[in-house]
């Protein structure tokens, strides 16, 4: 891997972007994958590809491309998605029980051991995977119990920064946020948001630019 080199956040993005089209490449007994294609697959700029690899090291053939195998390991490796993450979520309406309950998580090594919510209908609930839903007010004593290190939040705006003040209290340093506000953070720690509508309007923009 380079070293004092700030890699951009878009490189990562792609290169997370490699990685199921490359499982699924595998899966069809693909053993050898040149950039042309894996470009082709995600639809980007088979440079593009290269360039994005080359910030992590030197992989592949010239001429003959890559070991799909090695390079699902290495991609995992920089992805930090080669071990299991130990995940909490907050809010148990609609989103966050189909977040909880979607096994994909779990294959990318993410698994959710610990509920919390604080509507009275949801606390005591068992869950599927085994959890017991938690009130929100045992969130930052199970956290550090549980030695949680990615909290999720799908609560309702209005509870979605004293929720994400109780993983952060509790050592939790990244945040998953579902809920339609902006969160206020300490600088040591990170959050990603995940804005539904914010998609939408994108969808919609490009959508209507094209009628």
């Amino acid at each position: 891997m380079i070293k004092n080199i700030k890699i951009p956040d878009v490189t990562i993005e792609r290169v997370a972007l490699y990685l199921r089209p490359l499982e699924d490449y595998e899966k069809s007994g693909g053993h050898v994958i040149s950039s042309d294609k894996l470009a082709e697959l995600c639809n980007v700029n088979p440079a593009q590809v290269r360039k994005d690899l080359s910030f992590f090291g030197e992989f592949g053939v010239r001429g003959v491309g890559y070991e799909v195998s090695e390079l699902l390991i290495e991609i995992k490796k920089i992805l930090a998605s080669d071990r299991e993450w130990q995940m909490g979520i907050a809010g148990l309406d609609d989103i966050g029980m189909a977040l909880v309950q979607h096994k994909n998580f779990l294959h990318r090594g993410y698994k959710f051991v610990a509920a919390f919510d604080s509507n009275p209908r949801n606390i005591g609930k068992h869950l599927p995977m085994g959890l017991v839903v938690q009130p929100l007010s045992k969130l930052k004593e199970t956290a550090i119990d549980l030695s949680l290190e990615i909290g999720v939040i799908a609560t309702p705006a209005s509870i979605a920064q004293k929720t994400a003040d109780l993983f952060f209290d509790a050592g939790i340093l990244a945040v998953l946020n579902f809920s339609a506000t902006h969160l206020r953070k300490p600088d040591c720690c990170l959050v990603q948001n995940v804005d539904f509508t914010f998609n939408l309007d994108h969808l919609a923009y490009r959508l209507n630019k094209k009628k």
